[in-house]
């Protein structure tokens, strides 16, 4: 492993935190303190700052959750990858995990269809969403995605790589 050669790639790609292994808690909250800490002392305004940590925390926490709900094995399967960059007047918050085969087409028409809709449908479905009640077992109302989306600044970005049939590695980026 050449780590100069890495960093030369983070350099070019503007990317400014990357985090590569098994998700926990702490592992969240300690990135998420450094990446507020770091934003901070960037010249950039402090809603800007609000919108990259709120969408660290979604992403992050939906790989986790993610990983816990189907109870998949540490090593390989059970890490993820995030990663926090500067592109050009945008930051891209980028999370990767291993996902389940048939968990694919749900999560890929969350997405297709939060990205159909224009800033006012999208205000619509959120507060539409936050006045249903929550499916017991839920681990939230559903409203994580839609959010990240009304923050972002593009349509929410996403691509799935198959690894062996039964997983896949899904990718998620969002342009603050």
């Amino acid at each position: 492993m050449d780590l100069f050669q890495l960093r030369e790639q983070f350099s070019r790609e503007g990317i400014m935190m990357c985090f590569n292994g098994p998700f926990s808690h702490s592992i969240i909250e300690e990135m998420g303190t450094a990446i507020k800490n770091y934003l901070e002392a960037e010249d950039i305004t402090r809603m800007a700052v609000q919108d990259v940590f709120a969408a660290y925390i979604e992403l992050a926490q939906n790989v986790r959750n993610y990983q816990m709900l189907r109870n998949l094995p540490t090593g390989d399967t059970g890490s993820a990858t995030i990663l926090i960059a500067k592109q050009s007047e945008t930051y891209a918050v980028t999370a990767g995990n291993v996902i389940m085969q048939p968990d694919i087409d749900t999560l890929v028409s969350r997405i297709d269809h939060i990205n159909s809709l224009d800033p006012d449908a999208l205000k619509k479905l959120i507060r539409r969403q936050l006045r249903s009640e929550i499916p017991p077992g839920a681990r939230g109302a559903g409203l994580g995605l839609m959010e990240v989306a009304r923050r972002s600044k593009t349509r929410l970005e996403y691509s799935v790589r198959d690894i062996d049939g039964q997983y896949s590695f899904f990718t998620l980026t969002v342009h603050i």
